[in-house]
């Protein structure tokens, strides 16, 4: 190992904390997308599965208080991740916005404060980069939070997921705890959701094609102009960042953030065109056919580009390009629908 490298070991050993062997870790949400990959994670960083304390939404319903308190005093866990949300397309977030803010309201008030009853110390809170006003400046810095309108069409979910933030930053504010936060972009992966009308971007488009491919259609019609530029992160890069801020020292989190901003952006550092997504999806399913745009429905907001540079700076970088990741989804895809 040459010295340049060594160094580099050395200063990222001082950074992080590494999980116990006596940590029970709850990963709230562990079917969905972003908890099944934190799951993989962990599993993959070598923490035993016995370590690992999940539940169905059948068995725990997290809007319910009382059943949370009791499932903390039970389990008695020393980490949270907090990965469990309503999540959802514009389509979603426009026709079901009280089920959007009641939900995840809900869910996250009820977790952060059971934790804190129960005295876990450290918490990681999973956001969304929708946190941030619809015109902010490009790409979004954690500063641009509370700073203007947030986008109309997913308001509701946005407002839930700052108050989630808020939420930790006054448990540690008042009561000394170590409640973390991190922003991912728009995220893509296995585990997505493929229902035709309630997901993002990326599982709606890879449905779409599929379909198309399948019909020997001669055009798909994405909604919208196709010019708003999004920018997207493969779930497991997102899974190794929330281990990465997790376990990050608290000395290295508390000297890079602040008591009232501090969350971390996660993204891969680049956006494109949904124009230009439509054509990559396209490509990665094999479909040939016309892809055309419908400029009377919304665009949403017209960019949102993550500042990812304080994430970069403590050494966390993303792993898997668009085209591997896209690639990845369809056969995960592939998978599901058999």
């Amino acid at each position: 190992m040459t010295t340049a490298h060594s160094t580099l070991s050395t200063e990222l050993t001082e950074l992080t904390e590494l999980t116990e062997s006596t940590d029970k870790i709850y990963v709230a949400g562990h079917r969905g997308m972003v908890g099944s990959a934190i799951v993989r994670a962990l599993l993959a960083q070598g923490v035993p599965s016995a370590q690992i304390i999940t539940r169905t939404q059948a068995s725990l319903d997290l809007r319910n208080q009382a059943a949370v308190h009791d499932f903390f005093e039970q389990t008695r866990p020393t980490q949270v991740y907090l990965a469990a949300a309503r999540v959802g397309g514009i389509h979603a977030n426009n026709t079901y916005p009280a089920d959007f803010i009641y939900d995840n309201l809900m869910v996250q008030a009820n977790i952060i404060h059971a934790a804190h009853c129960n005295d876990v110390q450290k918490l990681l809170f999973l956001g969304s980069s929708c946190i941030y006003p619809r015109l902010a400046a490009q790409p979004m810095s954690e500063a641009a939070l509370l700073t203007g309108a947030l986008e109309p069409t997913n308001e509701p979910y946005a407002v839930a997921k700052i108050a989630g933030i808020k939420l930790c930053e006054s448990y540690n504010r008042q009561y000394g705890r170590d409640y973390r936060s991190v922003m991912p972009t728009n995220l893509y992966g296995p585990g997505d959701n493929y229902h035709p009308q309630n997901s993002h971007v990326i599982p709606a488009l890879i449905r779409r094609f599929h379909e198309a491919r399948v019909a020997n259609a001669l055009e798909v019609v994405i909604w919208g102009t196709g010019s708003p530029r999004r920018e997207f992160l493969y779930v497991d890069d997102m899974a190794s960042a929330s281990v990465f801020v997790m376990q990050l020292s608290y000395a290295t989190y508390a000297a890079h953030t602040l008591p009232m901003q501090s969350h971390i952006n996660v993204g891969f550092g680049s956006d494109i065109t949904i124009h230009e997504l439509a054509h990559a999806v396209g490509a990665a399913v094999g479909y040939t056919g016309r892809i055309a745009f419908d400029p009377t429905q919304p665009d949403g907001a017209p960019r949102k580009w993550m500042d990812s540079a304080l994430i970069n700076r403590l050494g966390w970088q993303p792993r898997v390009t668009l085209v591997q990741g896209l690639s990845l989804a369809y056969a995960d895809f592939a998978a599901t629908e058999g």
